[in-house]
């Protein structure tokens, strides 16, 4: 939450200095935006975990509120009076909604920090979702390229080996094509070559994993028998 970004909206300036300034007391403090109606824009939220709405001009409430509903960021409304909050609550399920009842201040503070701890953790889940689907495309790169490897091998063998012959007769291409030749004699060289590193990899990588499960088997039996 260190990173947290957050907008008050509102027209009544003393509302958003008093939610910012409450804000300052607490032990994380998100970098705070405050913003009047005035210019409010449909994607006005972009970058922000939590938008705050306090006491809005009559013409300007509802089309607010809507635009929340649409935007991905969570959204609390702080209306004047129950009445309003609970009119809004069935208009915009999305929102939370913390009329300025007997200390509602405190309240809200507590429903953002709350609101943006589950942000944060949504977008944790997201991060870990996306780096799990990468490390499986790479799984599944690494696995198709270990099948095709002995296939790949006996390829550059016999790239190698046509090169070799055609360089040992001279005389049965031209300076031209022996160049070519050589080129790819070099390439073939330079492919035997990654394969090879891949091949040390993937030797390297069982040695880890086979070291790692034998710790792994043998920490139950250290647990039980002492150092």
């Amino acid at each position: 939450m260190r990173h947290a970004s957050v907008l008050i909206v509102s027209d009544d300036t003393e509302f958003a200095r008093d939610v910012a300034a409450r804000w300052q007391a607490e032990r994380c403090v998100p970098e705070i935006t405050l913003v009047t109606s005035d210019v409010w824009q449909a994607g006005s939220t972009a970058g922000y975990q939590l938008v705050i709405v306090g006491p809005l001009r009559n013409e300007r409430s509802s089309s607010i509120l809507s635009d929340l509903d649409a935007s991905s960021a969570a959204a609390i409304y702080v209306p004047l009076e129950e009445k309003e909050a609970s009119a809004t609550r069935e208009e915009h399920a999305h929102l939370l909604v913390v009329p300025q009842q007997d200390g509602w201040m405190g309240t809200l503070i507590l429903v953002s920090n709350e609101a943006l701890r589950r942000v944060e953790a949504v977008n944790r889940a997201q991060r870990a979702e996306r780096l799990a689907l990468e490390s499986q495309r790479h799984a599944t790169l690494g696995r198709y390229m270990l099948d095709m490897r002995p296939s790949v091998n006996n390829t550059l063998t016999s790239v190698l080996g046509n090169a070799d012959l055609l360089l040992l007769e001279p005389g049965h291409v031209s300076t031209e094509c022996r160049e070519q030749i050589e080129t790819i004699h070099t390439m073939a060289l330079r492919l035997n070559e990654i394969m090879q590193r891949f091949s040390s990899l993937v030797t390297e990588m069982r040695a880890g994993e086979k070291e790692s499960q034998a710790e792994t088997e043998a920490a139950p039996h250290r647990a039980l028998n002492g150092p």
